[in-house]
């Protein structure tokens, strides 16, 4: 990832926190004929471990791929918005002002193990279930189900720990700006009718405000 200076961002506090906040990642690894790759799926952060834990379907051959590439990067995207030089003060100064795109990134990089075992499968599944349940008013439960179903829906998984060797961190954020222009990116994106842009505009006051 090109990470210039300005926007890198090595915290490990901030770095995890745009993880869990991700949602969805992409796990991206050497694949056959020069093209990665590439697999959508959640991954719950283990930070004590210093691990991602997820699991794909059986029948995606990108797990057996990862036998042979070994390592993967796992990568999470935070906010991101189209900012209009329309916004920046500067604009009516000197008119020297072009479009750009602010965005929260991660890499986390490191080495891939395969988990057939279903004992593990089920500690994976029941993990990341947990997590994502955790907002529902009543949290469903791997155990809700009968134990005989959860056993022949692990014969169709196979679970990903991937141990974290690299992590990487961008927040372009309009750090490159004087504040003037910063304060308008912000104020535009946050009039927005979309919610993604209001997000923007408050991760670009979180960065300004160093956090």
């Amino acid at each position: 990832m090109y990470n210039p200076a300005a926007f890198r961002e090595d915290r490990p506090e901030i770095l995890h926190g745009l993880i869990r906040q991700a949602r969805l990642a992409l796990l991206v690894s050497n694949g056959a004929g020069g093209v990665p790759d590439v697999t959508h799926l959640p991954l719950t952060l283990d930070a004590g471990a210093g691990a991602l834990i997820g699991h794909v379907a059986r029948a995606n051959p990108h797990w057996q791929a990862l036998r042979g590439a070994g390592r993967a990067v796992a990568i999470f995207r935070g906010a991101e918005a189209y900012v209009s030089p329309n916004w920046y003060p500067a604009k009516a100064e000197h008119h020297r002002v072009v479009p750009t795109w602010n965005y929260e990134a991660v890499h986390a990089e490191g080495p891939v193990e395969i988990i057939e075992d279903s004992a593990r499968l089920h500690a994976i599944v029941t993990r990341l279930t947990a997590e994502k349940e955790a907002a529902q008013p009543r949290p469903w439960a791997v155990a809700d189900a009968p134990e005989a179903f959860v056993a022949g829906q692990l014969k169709g998984i196979v679970g990903l720990v991937l141990r974290i060797e690299a992590l990487v961190g961008k927040r372009k954020m309009s750090q490159n700006r004087a504040a003037a222009d910063r304060d308008g990116a912000a104020a535009g994106l946050a009039a927005s009718e979309d919610p993604r842009d209001r997000d923007a505009a408050a991760a670009i006051r979180r960065v300004a405000e160093g956090a």
